[in-house]
């Protein structure tokens, strides 16, 4: 019996691969098989993940293949055919599945690919290496191999029954521990976006709910933190999306939040009004814009009414109980740098949790791949095939955006300034403007170069606000204060931010502010109390004293907190003086 190898180099170690889950337990029901399954990261050396594939001796190694892993497969791949030369290596996965020809005729050290869905083609192909069932590889759908000096493709194979999908982990989780944890309930998309592999496949097809259900439950058994679905788009089928969101907020264990990729203009009335129902922290919906030029929209497939979209973004947003990331796209067609601003300051106005700034990937298959002459694209020749140019966005332009999008992910979508940000943005002339003018002052002082940590970000920004008149210094140092405060207590704050006092004056009545509002830390030591809360007030002309709790916080890491009636702490405060 060879033994088999299933193989991932994830992007980040909290990242787990369910592709290889799958295909290990697909054909695990009958324990027939020798096959292992092992996970490493592109941040390790290279030799370190083959002598650990050594030291396996396998005879067959299956690698999962994304376009964040591929170039580093590539290099892979010839050491190991060095170290084990009678190993069969092959691929599996997006990144290889729809030009797997020209793959093997690029990687000689490569043996085979299997396109598309994989759980049918491992599963025969198991049999075929122990068994000689199939007698041979022609035999087997969805393959792609080397067969003599030529390289020969099977037919498609049948999609898999959804139904026969096994649950992917452990019982206890203990596979994926500290890692974050995939679901899907479909696959497939009814939309035909230019930009997306997806647009290849034929319709959509569900995993019946009589399966979905009761494999939730284990996720909320187990009081597991997060569950991602990868699904791409979870509410195509509003009977499909309703019965499992109604499922969850019913069966809710007040921790585990869901996460959903999302098309908002496809949510009516009746599930906002559910939506409003659920715990806060309960979901997370994840919306891909791209842009909001109707001529880009029109050229990559889309059909999403923003209008309609921003009315329902901001209906969720009301409820104040799911965290929205809203998605753009830079480098599509006809979206120049003015045309992007534009679409940016239409997403920032809706106040997303998170607004993403991607860059286009020109993915193999895809619908801009094969148009790349039509709008001038230009793109890295290696994964994951970034954008540098196109028709309407010169290089300088993108180099302008890559620094505006480093902006928004440290100052906005860190969460860690979001009061600092809402007082700053709107002296600027847009939200774009402000993120341009940050990034400019980033790169004037060099800041690309440097490792910065929290409170050397601070620094950034208030020398940053130097510049600009409109700034009322003290108003923003308050600002970034609670900033501070809501992410961690207070130990260690810059020189310039000396406003207000440093909480330690509170400390003598915050056990008593704790008891009557914080009843969870009742019984808690005095330890605890000083660890885990925390008590300062805030502002000079209308001050707010706010008692923050660490013990329990938001996904972007901010904790809970209450406003406290400024005339109790006082009179606390004069009862503790006599």
């Amino acid at each position: 019996m060879k033994k088999v190898v299933l193989a991932a180099l994830n992007a980040k170690y909290i990242h787990s691969n369910l592709a290889l889950r799958y295909l290990s337990r697909f054909q695990d029901n009958n324990k027939k098989h020798n096959v292992l399954t092992r996970e490493f990261t592109i941040n390790q050396r290279l030799d370190f993940i083959a002598e650990e594939l050594f030291r396996l001796q396998p005879d067959v190694i299956l690698f999962s293949a994304y376009i964040w892993n591929v170039e580093m497969l590539r290099q892979l791949c010839p050491l190991l055919k060095k170290i084990l030369p009678d190993c069969i290596l092959g691929f599996g996965g997006p990144e290889v599945s729809y030009e797997s020809e020209a793959f093997l005729r690029e990687n000689p050290a490569v043996d085979l690919v299997m396109r598309g869905e994989g759980e049918i083609v491992f599963s025969k192909l198991l049999d075929y290496f122990d068994f000689g069932k199939p007698a041979s590889l022609e035999e087997i759908g969805s393959l792609t191999f080397r067969k003599g000096g030529e390289i020969v493709s099977t037919m498609q194979e049948a999609p898999l029954d959804l139904a026969l999908l096994p649950f992917p982990y452990e019982a206890d989780f203990s596979d994926v521990e500290n890692q974050i944890i995939y679901y899907e309930s479909s696959r497939g998309c009814p939309y035909q976006c230019g930009y997306c592999l997806s647009s290849v496949e034929q319709g959509v097809r569900f995993v019946p709910l009589e399966k979905v259900l009761p494999d939730l439950q284990k996720f909320l058994d187990a009081g597991v933190r997060q569950v991602k679905f990868i699904d791409r788009t979870f509410n195509c089928r509003k009977s499909h999306a309703m019965a499992i969101w109604k499922y969850l907020h019913e069966h809710d264990n007040g921790v585990t939040n869901f996460h959903f990729e999302m098309t908002a203009d496809l949510i009516d009335q009746e599930t906002i009004d559910f939506l409003k129902t659920v715990r806060k922290g309960l979901f997370q919906f994840e919306i891909g814009v791209q842009s909001t030029n109707p001529h880009t929209i029109q050229a990559i497939n889309r059909n999403v009414d923003f209008e309609k979209l921003s009315g329902i973004v901001k209906q969720i947003k009301a409820g104040e109980n799911i965290h929205q990331h809203l998605d753009l796209i830079a480098g599509l067609p006809y979206e120049d740098y003015a045309s992007f601003g534009r679409s940016f300051n239409d997403v920032y106005a809706l106040e997303p949790e998170q607004l993403q700034l991607g860059f286009l990937k020109v993915l193999k298959g895809s619908m801009l791949h094969q148009k790349q002459q039509d709008f001038d694209i230009v793109y890295h020749d290696t994964a994951p095939y970034e954008v540098l140019t196109t028709h309407m966005l010169p290089f300088e332009d993108t180099l302008r955006l890559k620094y505006i999008e480093e902006m928004v992910e440290i100052y906005y979508n860190s969460g860690k300034f979001l009061h600092a940000l809402a007082y700053l943005v709107p002296l600027y002339e847009s939200p774009f403007a402000f993120f341009e003018a940050l990034s400019q002052f980033w790169l004037a002082e060099g800041c690309q170069y440097k490792s910065l940590s929290k409170l050397g970000l601070c620094d950034v920004l208030w020398d940053f606000v130097q510049k600009n008149e409109k700034v009322d210094l003290r108003k923003f140092q308050w600002a970034l204060k609670f900033d501070i405060a809501l992410h961690e207590k207070p130990k260690k704050l810059p020189a310039w931010l000396k406003v207000g006092g440093n909480g330690q004056e509170y400390e003598r009545i915050t056990a008593k502010l704790v008891q009557k509002y914080l009843p969870t830390y009742a019984d808690a030591e005095k330890k605890v109390l000083i660890r885990q809360t925390y008590l300062d007030v805030f502002g000079e002309e209308e001050p707010k004293a706010v008692l923050l709790d660490y013990g329990h916080k938001d996904l972007l890491g901010n904790a809970e907190y209450l406003v406290i009636p400024m005339e109790e702490v006082q009179e606390l405060l004069a009862q503790e003086r006599k």
